[in-house]
């Protein structure tokens, strides 16, 4: 993906600090302090334009969310859409997903979220996709026990490794759909390029995996 520079975009982050969390490492074993209660916290990684994360925040107020992703250029359009929304459950967090020990402590999450993630299809590359046995390990670390991963991808490719690198990895296969908007599946609130995708007819993957 080719991400247009937004040089402008670190000072508006800055200037957020409602919804974009500058040091999120101060809060590591005790995000009921950030958000002021102690409901479920759940992370989305490569949170994109912020459509998802903010939708599911509006739609579940009895849990706390935060969007994850690397790219200031990017991040920068979901913090306009939470500046848009206005949902006090959600924040933001401009980090690398590989360094989420230094932010959550064992435990601090409920569910994990990955959206439309880089499908790195080359097999040199494996190593850099967010459900390599690498990442899994990581979410393990900072999930609840018998915490969750929901995954969804239009490319059939990914789906396929990943479901092989949960199942490699001891994980409980809880839901797989292979074509989601043709399924009974509610409540599905979708990403700017979920809509991209499936309005061009291409097909939506799902899985739910639980740890064990």
């Amino acid at each position: 993906m080719r991400l247009r520079n937004k040089p402008w975009a670190k000072e508006k982050l800055e200037q957020n600090p409602q919804y974009v969390i500058a040091s999120p490492e101060q809060y590591k074993g005790k995000w009921n302090e950030l958000f002021g209660n102690e409901h479920p916290l759940h992370i989305e990684i490569g949170t994109g334009k912020g459509q998802f994360v903010t939708g599911m925040a509006n739609a579940n107020p009895h849990i706390n969310y935060i969007g994850i992703e690397l790219y200031e250029s990017v991040i920068v359009s979901a913090l306009d859409k939470c500046i848009e929304t206005d949902v006090p459950n959600v924040k933001l967090m401009n980090v690398n997903a590989k360094d989420l020990l230094e932010y959550f402590a064992k435990g601090d999450v409920s569910r994990v979220y990955l959206n439309f993630s880089d499908p790195w299809p080359k097999t040199r590359h494996a190593k850099r996709r967010l459900t390599y046995k690498s990442f899994l390990k990581i979410y393990e670390d900072v999930l609840v026990d018998q915490g969750e991963i929901h995954f969804k991808t239009d490319n059939q490719g990914l789906f396929e490794s990943s479901l092989m690198s949960f199942s490699e990895y001891g994980l409980l296969l809880t839901f797989v759909s292979l074509d989601l908007h043709s399924s009974d599946f509610e409540g599905n609130i979708m990403t700017e390029y979920e809509e991209k995708f499936s309005a061009k007819g291409s097909r939506i993957y799902r899985s739910e995996v639980r740890y064990k």
